[in-house]
């Protein structure tokens, strides 16, 4: 048979086989990783009995000798298949909840692998034949937990997410680890290197930040690739396969980096930032094509690798048994160190969450070894310079490991977590999990009932369906009343959990429907995620202060306005005030669309009271909001226009697409017309999207001649009043003058918007950009009437008491000017006074 028949043919049986694999699992309530390991077993044990096969013929018969005439190196299994495995896994990981447990995930990637090693190699050393090098060798090698087996039994398990976010972080990060100590071994084994643990150190550092940099840069290079393809699904979703393979390929064969840590990086930064490059619709493709990519490479890689166990069991010895027993000892032992040592000292000191007893002791007994264990072992038994001795002993007792985790700790998982209750919900989630199903139920319940009506079912085959309903809302309500009722305070924290979620959510949905951009959403969603870390850590004292950092004014919008008042540099202030406006206006809709939300889905839920004072909280949020856009608009009036007219507008051009193509699809206008309506629709689009020209219009002078005393002079005379203003820069929330101080000084109001707040009115006066104030106090020398204070940002110009009156003794024609505009402005009913002007100097 034709070596490319041989090939396909193998791959293809091997494929039939992965089908029917996952209900199996499913049936005899197995992991799935561990039904492929028994069945590529079985399939050794097979092909090895060769005169079992000798009468079969045909495309069966074929098909087991073409699995005997397969010819895998370890290198083919690490090039071919473990980029999309690592790249599929960590596209699903949360970088922010990785973020979170990034120290205790590290520890138990590097920490552990280190441990690890030594352990199980000092213990064999001490109790084999075998010298000290070939025993550390062995447990690089068991060292690192394999993602193909760890990740998809604790999906199948159901495992809580913070023990999943744990383990699937540390199986993706401690192969660099392990592979880093195991080249240095194998390299000191083969005499290719001297050794030593600077060496050590170095290699580590230079591969794991190496891998990393490289992964990170490839990644970010994809997202900016990905957008002139944006809206081709076929080559969006190429570009992401190359990515993998490529940033594998180039750290670890060109580098000499570690590219299973690029894979990783390249795939967490396109899952971080990819739902805003990448099309809404490609998104979701690409999720299900690297999930079923993810499916292939899992299934055939461990059906592959584990054909060439029969081979090496007939091998093992009762002294070998005893050696496996000390290494699972030593590695059990080891891994234990770090989980009850290491981590809570972390957590003493703040540099990681608490992590609980059960999660770690899950942790312990679920460090499965699998692929990349029993690939390095080949890479060893492959090795021409490693003597036979060893590669026997690493061969056996690789594979000895890696199919007692399987076997042993994988098959009884399940009753672990059961046992520490790892697998339940938690009284609160039961108590939401409850009022949640009533509630569906009883929907279910009424919707049946008229869809019988509807479709004239007969009455007693709806009854007995609407009883079945009955009886479960019956057990339901029966298990609500048992079960411990929800404070008042738990109640808010669930709802504002689930209030931070949906907002994320609906932003992503804007995204989707081309209304927000891509950098405010980003934003938003990154900001969203912050406010449910706080929520989950301070209830609702934390959603209150990390909510209102939404609207807060950044560093990189005071460096933009600072640049653009002392440079006249525009750019950097235009694109702060777009996104700016773009994002209040948009948090505004959503929390609008939550307070909906709360009221009608959460009131249900979590009770009337609950929901009003999430309500509450809502509309505080709100008001903060809308008080941020009035400020806005008072400081930049006429860009605040454009910006409202350009978000419109990218709405109004969403709704025209989404009417073209409802056309198209109802045959009312061809391919080639749609075509060419969205080419215009484009166009308009790449306009709209470009930040107008902030023109302020405002200078010295012009905000001299804006106040009415000072009105009507003689440019000569103005340049003077302008030659004595001061500038100075008021914070937010800042209180710029007190009711009752003495008036000293008048302000111009370069940029920015404060409020006024006169005793006796109750709403407050709003200033904005050219606006004026403190001149009649600075006038007549008495205390101020009212307090004023700043609304965002100001950049205020000060015109100093003694400065202004130094100036009018100067100038007897413009003291006569300012007496005249004083009387006019004073009460029609006072009498006019002259205007005193301290003497001296």
């Amino acid at each position: 048979m034709h070596a490319i028949v041989v090939y396909v043919l193998g791959v293809a049986g091997l494929l039939l086989l992965v089908s029917a694999l996952p209900p199996l699992a499913a049936r005899l309530r197995v992991p799935y990783t561990v039904l492929l390991a028994a069945a590529g077993i079985a399939l050794g044990a097979l092909i090895k009995g060769a005169t079992v096969l000798d009468g079969l013929a045909g495309p069966l018969g074929d098909f087991f000798v073409s699995l005997s005439g397969l010819d895998l190196s370890s290198e083919t299994l690490l090039y071919i298949f473990l980029p999309v495995l690592l790249f599929e896994t960590a596209l699903a990981i949360d970088v922010r909840r990785l973020m979170d447990d990034l120290a205790p995930i590290l520890a138990m990637a590097v920490v552990a692998v280190f441990v690890c090693t030594f352990a199980v190699g000092y213990a064999l050393w001490a109790v084999s034949p075998m010298g000290l090098v070939p025993c550390l060798l062995l447990g690089a090698i068991v060292a690192t937990t394999d993602p193909a087996a760890v990740v998809s039994i604790f999906r199948d398990l159901g495992a809580p997410r913070r023990l999943t976010m744990l383990v699937e972080g540390e199986s993706l990060l401690n192969d660099a680890a392990a592979i880093a100590l195991f080249s240095l071994l194998l390299g000191m084994l083969t005499r290719r290197s001297d050794g030593g643990a600077l060496e050590a150190a170095l290699d580590f550092l230079r591969s794991f930040g190496g891998g990393a940099c490289v992964g990170f840069v490839l990644g970010r290079l994809a997202c900016l690739l990905v957008t002139p393809v944006r809206d081709q699904p076929m080559a969006e979703i190429t570009l992401t396969v190359a990515l993998a393979y490529l940033s594998f390929l180039l750290a670890d064969h060109y580098l000499e980096m570690s590219g299973v840590v690029a894979v990783v990086a390249a795939a967490l930064v396109v899952g971080s930032v990819g739902k805003t490059r990448i099309s809404p619709d490609t998104w979701v493709a690409l999720e299900h094509i690297w999930k079923q990519l993810g499916f292939w490479a899992n299934s055939l890689i461990f059906l592959l690798v584990a054909l060439v166990i029969p081979h090496i069991v007939e091998r093992v010895s009762w002294s070998d048994v005893g050696y496996l027993a000390v290494a699972v000892a030593a590695a059990l032992a080891a891994r234990g160190v770090v989980l009850f040592g290491l981590l809570p000292a972390l957590s003493a000191f703040g540099l990681a969450q608490r992590v609980g007893h059960a999660t770690k002791a899950v942790m312990l007994w679920g460090g499965l070894r699998g692929a990349v264990s029993l690939t390095l072992a080949m890479a060893v038994t492959e090795n021409g310079r490693v003597s036979a001795g060893v590669q026997e002993f690493v061969a056996v007792l690789a594979t000895g490991f890696v199919f007692f985790t399987l076997f042993v700790n994988g098959t009884t998982l399940r009753p672990v977590m059961h046992k520490l209750g790892l697998d339940r919900l938690s009284p609160v989630e039961r108590a939401m999990r409850n009022r949640a199903l009533a509630l569906s139920v009883a929907r279910v319940q009424e919707r049946v009932g008229d869809l019988a009506r509807t479709y004239e079912i007969e009455e007693l085959a709806a009854q007995r369906l609407l009883d079945h309903y009955g009886e479960r809302l019956e057990a339901i309500e029966s298990e609500r009343h048992a079960e411990a009722p929800l404070s008042e305070a738990e109640r808010v924290t669930i709802g504002l959990v689930i209030l931070v979620n949906r907002e994320q959510e609906r932003y992503y949905a804007h995204f989707q429907e081309g209304i927000l951009s891509r950098g405010v959403v980003e934003f938003l969603a990154a900001r969203a995620a912050r406010t449910l870390d706080a929520v989950r850590a301070q209830g609702e004292a934390g959603y209150a202060k990390a909510a209102d950092g939404i609207i807060d004014f950044s560093l990189q919008m005071r460096a933009a306005s600072w640049l653009h008042r002392h440079f006249g540099i525009q750019r950097p202030l235009a694109r702060r005030l777009a996104m700016r406006f773009e994002v209040l206006v948009s948090v505004r809709m959503v929390l609008r669309e939550l307070r909906a939300f709360s009221r009608q889905r959460l009131a249900q839920v979590l009770g009337p009271d609950s929901a009003a004072e999430l309500d509450g909280l809502l509309a505080v949020r709100l008001d903060h909001v809308e008080k941020a856009l009035a400020a806005l608009r008072l400081q930049y009036p006429d860009y605040a226009t454009v910006l409202q007219n350009q978000y419109l507008g990218r709405a109004a051009l969403r709704l025209e697409a989404a009417d073209y193509r409802a056309l198209h699809a109802e045959s009312v206008i061809s391919q080639e017309v749609l075509n060419d309506l969205e080419r215009d629709i484009a166009g308009r689009r790449r306009a709209l999207e470009q930040a107008p020209t902030l023109d302020l219009r405002l200078d010295r002078n012009e905000l001299v001649r804006r106040v009415p005393i000072f009105a009507g002079l003689a440019p000569e005379r103005a340049a003077r009043i302008v030659k004595l203003l001061k500038s100075r820069l008021v914070l937010p929330g800042e209180t710029i003058v007190r009711r009752g101080d003495r008036g000293d000084c008048m302000f111009f109001i370069a940029s920015g918007a404060v409020e006024v707040l006169v005793p006796g009115l109750e709403t407050p006066v709003k200033l904005g950009s050219g606006d004026f104030f403190g001149e009649m106090a600075l006038l007549n020398g008495q205390p101020r009437n009212a307090d004023v204070r700043a609304l965002g940002y100001c950049q205020l110009l000060v015109l100093e008491e003694k400065d202004f009156w130094r100036l009018v003794r100067k100038d007897p024609s413009l003291r006569t000017h300012i007496e005249d505009v004083a009387a006019k402005r004073r009460a029609p009913f006072l009498p006019v006074k002259a205007v005193a002007v301290p003497a001296g100097e």
